[in-house]
């Protein structure tokens, strides 16, 4: 599996333990930055990370910044990506379920690390279910 990472100051904390939790389980990871707390503007992070999506260079995204929301309306601006922005592992398990999600967006300031990585855990271990929400999800796009 290949994923790609992005995160602004907000989240550059949370993104370098996620890094190395997930390359320590043998996931090759492309990190797109940033990686430093100056501040620093999400959409440079986020493009790069939706567009390895896009393009099918990996399998998953995953953003981060303070809300979460910035990177997540940023990301869903490329056709072919389904960011989800999720707050517990119930969100994180139907975005994939049901919608399909090849991006998971983060809120660095409301949950706790331990907590964001049961939610990458879930998303990246749940299946789409296909059938009804497969007519659904096709619609999404522009």
């Amino acid at each position: 599996m290949k994923i790609a990472i992005g995160a602004d100051h907000a989240g550059v904390e949370y993104k370098e333990k996620i890094v190395a939790y997930l390359t320590g389980k043998g996931i090759e990871i492309q990190d797109f930055g940033t990686f430093s707390t100056a501040s620093v503007d999400f959409p440079d992070f986020a493009h790069p990370t939706a567009e390895a999506v896009e393009n099918k260079k990996v399998d998953f995204g995953i953003l981060i910044c303070g809300s979460g929301q910035g990177v997540n309306m940023t990301a869903n601006k490329h056709q072919g990506v389904r960011s989800a922005l999720c707050w517990n592992t119930d969100i994180a398990r139907l975005t994939r379920q049901h919608n399909n999600a090849n991006i998971i967006a983060l809120p660095a300031r409301f949950v706790a690390y331990e907590y964001a990585v049961e939610m990458i855990e879930t998303f990246l271990n749940t299946e789409f279910e296909g059938g009804r929400h497969e007519r659904r999800v096709e619609k999404i796009s522009c």
